[in-house]
């Protein structure tokens, strides 16, 4: 899960926050239409200086299902990952709430995938046009509950937009075929036609991106969605939904159902189980994926799963070891290192090591700044909680008490119990738990090695394969390293590898599918031969 070039490129203002207070709760009453009343102004005002200019109606705490704002029974808090303050109160979902939003999705389908794919075009444009035009209120929503910088933020926005403009293009070109079999007197078709209802379930760490990947595509497709997104942060989806309204996409085709991490994994289990709903999108940890997995299997449906990295970052004595450095800090610090294709494994060769590590050490002091994500300056945020936190305290710890020599950082930051310091670990070994354990969070742990052979080994030897990345001059050693990395995407002398035009996924125990991309519509795809006879 990543952004893209666009995070080098938006210059979003920075706002400096006031303590936040728990002022946006689910609305009371009767069911009601899209156009309930959101917070008011004033409210808004009192929580958080910094979104004092923010769109009302873009802060929803209600669900989104068919068309209309649905309160829940329960709500559950959204905290600030800064301070730890409420955010607001969010319709806490259960199972009833899911089977009425595939319900919803379900009915919706059948008039959805009807409408001329030059319509759903044109529909995804107008999603897209209301993301640009309300891009940083979006930025600032994100910032307010993920914690990411501001410019980062921004640059998600724009990513997250992108792909509903790529989809809005494709959906115009899904194309069949016409094939020639030996009998003279039939002629076979291919159709390519929509699989149906589509679970999705997101993560926090990109909390606008993964959703608008998942759902361009599908709407393209004439599929219809259902959105649980991660308990952190639903404010994004729900947004989301309200542009989408706005943009006229009909009702029930994009539904959000929000719920506590204590209603997840029922919610989960429901959407995965739910015999109207063929097919699953996830993006998250490679141990939910495989209950999700194992729930999909029992009625086989069709799924597509981004899930945990454990991404090397090679360094070979032919590198240009500042241009190295540079791809280091975008690949490793982006989000706090809270990316699934963040650099997880610093693998230098020998020679140059010590200047890598030297270099790399000085650029960190100077470059990355902790802080509020709406402060000015600032580059890294607060890890998304405390349990984030624990771990890269405990990998920190394991590796130091395991021969690791601490070069910067290794501890909380003095803001507060969710930041961390960039950490730089040299004289790290392949027994550490940061070499072969997914981090999540600001550390860059550095191993040395010896011969091509040697490094190659080191970062094949696991059992997941999403993105890699490496630095060479060699033109034949750059042929030969990307082709025997055992991940979905390879950056060759560049940290930052998305973009919506490329597919994105990876493997082993990475994933299934591909998102993005000409290919990423295919997955929300059924192939149906029609065998035309009597010619």
């Amino acid at each position: 899960m990543a952004t893209c070039f666009w995070l080098r490129r938006s210059m979003a203002p920075r706002l400096r926050p006031q303590p936040l207070g728990g002022l946006l709760c689910p609305s009371a009453g009767s069911l009601g239409p899209a156009s309930r009343p959101a917070p008011s102004l004033a409210q808004l005002r009192r929580y958080a200086g910094g979104l004092a200019g923010l769109s009302a109606a873009l802060l929803r705490t209600d669900s989104f299902v068919g068309g209309h704002w649905l309160p829940a029974a329960a709500t559950f808090p959204v905290h600030d990952p800064a301070n730890g303050a409420v955010l607001g109160m969010v319709a806490d979902c259960g199972v009833p709430e899911a089977r009425s939003a595939v319900r919803a999705a379900y009915e919706a389908f059948s008039s959805w995938r009807a409408v001329s794919a030059k319509e759903r075009s044109s529909l995804l444009r107008k999603w897209y046009d209301l993301m640009i035009q309300n891009k940083d209120d979006l930025a600032k929503i994100i910032t307010a509950e993920n914690g990411k910088p501001l410019k980062e933020a921004q640059g998600e926005v724009l990513y997250s937009a992108l792909f509903l403009e790529w989809f809005s293009e494709e959906a115009r070109r899904i194309y069949g075929d016409i094939i020639y079999t030996s009998a003279k007197d039939k002629r076979a078709l291919v159709l390519k036609q929509p699989i149906g209802v589509v679970a999705v379930i997101t993560p926090w760490n990109f909390p606008s991106a993964m959703i608008t990947r998942k759902v361009g595509a599908a709407l393209a497709a004439g599929c219809t969605v259902v959105v649980k997104p991660a308990e952190d942060t639903p404010f994004s989806a729900l947004a989301l939904a309200e542009l989408a309204n706005q943009a006229g996409i009909p009702p029930g085709v994009y539904n959000v159902i929000p719920c506590s991490r204590k209603k997840t994994k029922e919610v989960g289990e429901a959407l995965c189980t739910d015999p109207l709903v063929p097919k699953i999108s996830f993006t998250g940890s490679t141990a939910t994926g495989k209950i999700l997995l194992h729930h999909a299997a029992n009625s086989v449906k069709k799924v597509s799963m981004e899930l945990g990295g454990l991404a090397p970052f090679i360094v070979f004595d032919s590198a240009n070891v500042d241009q190295a450095v540079a791809g280091a800090l975008a690949s490793k610090f982006r989000n706090s290192g809270q990316t699934c294709v963040c650099a997880n494994r610093f693998l230098v060769q020998r020679g140059i090591h010590d200047s890598f590590v030297k270099k790399f050490a000085e650029a960190m002091k100077k470059t990355l700044h902790v802080g509020n994500g709406f402060e000015e300056g600032t580059t890294q945020g607060p890890l998304i909680n405390e349990k984030a936190v624990e771990k890269v305290e405990k990998h920190v710890s394991d590796a130091v008490s395991k021969g690791a020599t601490l070069v910067t950082g290794g501890k909380r930051h003095q803001l507060g119990k969710n930041f961390f310091e960039p950490t730089l670990l040299s004289n790290v070994s392949q027994d550490m738990l940061c070499s072969h354990e997914e981090t999540f969070g600001p550390l860059a742990p550095v191993i040395k090695f010896n011969t091509e052979e040697e490094a190659v080994t080191i970062a094949n030897a696991t059992d997941v394969g999403l993105a890699g990345y490496f630095y060479s001059q060699d033109p034949a050693q750059i042929w030969r390293v990307a082709e025997q990395l055992e991940v979905g995407m390879v950056g060759v002398n560049e940290g930052l590898i998305s973009s919506v035009e490329c597919p994105f996924g990876g493997v082993k125990q990475s994933g299934l599918g591909r998102e993005g991309s000409k290919y990423g519509i295919d997955e929300y795809l059924e192939l149906k031969y029609v065998c035309f006879g009597g010619l």
